[in-house]
C-alpha cells in the first residue's frame, strides 16, 4: 500500500476525518477505534464502524460493515466507482473484501504501525498471508471427495447466473 504523507485535497481530509471521527465515537460507545465512509461522485454513500465486539461477528469491521451497508443502499454486490476512506490502513480481511468489493480506490490515515501502537497489532495476519496454509495456526486442510467440483460444474452450466 502507498502511504503518503498527508491527504492531497481538502476532499480527502474530509472523508479522513469523517472516519477518524466515526472510530472515536465508536469508541466512547464501547466499539474499537476504527471507522470507515463510502463515497461516490463526491456523496456519501455509507458508514461504518468496528463491531465486532457489540455484534460478537470478528468479521464486523468498519470497513466490513460500510461495503456491507453501501452495497444495500446501490443495490449491487460491485463499488465499482466507489471509495473507501478509513480511519486506519485495513486489515488483510478488509483490504480482501475491498478487492471483492471492487472498490476504485481506499484511502487510510492511521497506517498498521499506528495500530500495532494503539494495541491492534495485526502484523501476525500480514505474515501469516505469505506463508502456505499448512504452516497456519488454524489447520486448513484439502479433503478432495468425489463431489467436490459438483458446485462449479453447476455454476458453468447455469445460464441465467451473475458472473462476479
Amino acid at each position: 500500500m502507498t502511504i503518503t504523507s498527508e491527504p492531497t485535497t481538502a476532499v480527502e481530509t474530509r472523508w479522513l476525518d469523517l472516519a477518524v471521527e466515526l472510530a472515536v465515537r465508536n469508541v466512547a460507545e464501547g466499539g474499537g477505534p476504527f471507522g470507515a465512509v463510502i463515497v461516490r461522485g463526491g456523496e456519501l454513500v455509507a458508514t461504518g464502524q468496528n463491531r465486532v465486539t457489540r455484534d460478537l461477528d470478528p468479521t464486523a469491521h468498519a470497513e466490513v460493515q460500510a461495503i456491507r451497508a453501501a452495497c444495500r443502499k446501490l443495490g449491487s454486490f460491485s463499488l465499482a466507482g466507489c471509495e473507501l476512506y478509513t480511519s486506519c490502513e485495513p486489515c488483510p480481511l478488509c483490504a480482501s473484501a475491498s478487492l471483492w468489493a471492487r472498490l476504485d480506490r481506499v484511502v487510510f490515515a492511521a497506517d498498521r504501525h499506528d495500530a500495532a501502537a494503539g494495541g491492534f497489532d495485526d502484523r501476525a495476519f500480514y505474515e501469516l498471508m505469505t506463508r502456505e496454509p499448512g504452516t497456519w495456526p488454524t489447520p486448513v486442510e484439502g479433503l478432495r471427495t468425489a463431489t467436490a467440483f459438483t458446485p462449479f460444474e453447476a455454476w458453468s452450466a447455469n445460464t441465467a447466473r451473475t458472473d462476479y
